[in-house]
């Protein structure tokens, strides 16, 4: 049952930050809607006030072309990140992956802002977003600052927001150039319980790997980077052999740092076999990506 509650309806950011300021710990932001309604139905949360932010205009979803940056505002859905002419073009790997976050209904109506801010932990888009050291900016009762999405994340259902803070956008940096990607998760009933994301930039003569970046989510408290696997990736050649040996000891190197939640979809001992297996697959799959010169990056 849904207790009563006040709905407010700013028209700025600055009138909804001032609200939450002063209404406190009673009151909460309101965007999609899809995981705050449900929790408050159940009981877990109860606010006296919800801050309605869909009218502030932070729907928006554009690219700076000369930066190389992608802004997502805070109540741009799913479904429209997913169906953005401009991410399919230059983020491929992000609206693959919305395209396969929970269901339709979903996706029409949850929000970027709502996803992140919840900070639930099976977050797909989280962990696809530290793949582009994106980051979140931030609306305060004493102006803006930005901050990255792994300081933004502190905390299993915990964010760095404070009293009278609200995310505004998010801002993604384009992957460097013949940068191959891949992000794969493994789900129970549309909640992934392990999401791994591989991203590997090639030599200028292609022949081997100059970055990587390997990120970890939906399995613990947090997403996070695995510097240790990164750096196994970097210098090695992309020929067939020598790349599989080193994603195998990059593979052991992400299940090391792996703390798995345990719950009903599996034990810790479960869910450390299946980031490995995701990361050898999802590393093979990217390498897959950047021979393929001109495929889009992948999710599955």
């Amino acid at each position: 049952m849904l207790h009563p509650f006040r709905l407010h309806e700013p028209t700025t950011a600055e009138e909804a930050s001032r609200l939450l300021y002063d209404l406190g710990e009673d009151a909460a932001v309101y965007a999609g809607g899809t995981e705050l309604l449900l929790a408050m139905k159940q009981g877990v949360l109860r606010y006296a006030h919800l801050v309605n932010i869909k009218h502030i205009g932070l729907g928006g979803i554009h690219y700076d072309e000369a930066a190389g940056c992608l802004r997502i505002g805070a109540t741009a859905t799913h479904r429209s990140i997913e169906h953005s002419a401009v991410v399919q073009s230059h983020f491929p790997m992000i609206a693959d992956m919305e395209a396969h976050v929970a269901n339709v209904r979903v996706r029409a109506t949850g929000t970027v802002g709502g996803n992140l801010c919840f900070a639930e932990p099976h977050s797909d888009l989280a962990t696809v977003l530290l793949l582009y050291d994106a980051a979140v900016r931030i609306h305060g009762t004493s102006g803006h600052r930005t901050v990255p999405v792994s300081a933004f994340l502190v905390d299993s259902y915990t964010t760095c927001l404070g009293p009278g803070d609200i995310m505004v956008e998010v801002e993604a940096p384009r992957l460097p150039v013949g940068a191959g990607a891949c992000y794969r998760k493994f789900a129970f009933l549309e909640r992934p319980s392990v999401g791994v994301g591989i991203v590997i930039v090639p030599t200028r003569d292609r022949a081997a790997i100059a970055d990587a970046r390997v990120a970890v989510g939906c399995v613990g408290a947090t997403p996070f980077r695995v510097a240790e696997a990164e750096d196994t990736l970097r210098g090695v050649s992309l020929a067939a052999a020598t790349f599989e040996q080193a994603v195998r000891s990059a593979a052991r190197a992400l299940v090391a740092r792996c703390d798995p939640t345990e719950d009903l979809y599996g034990s810790r001992e479960y869910k450390r076999h299946l980031a490995g297996v995701l990361a050898r697959r999802t590393a093979m799959a990217a390498r897959e990506h950047l021979l393929a010169e001109g495929a889009s990056h992948g999710t599955s």
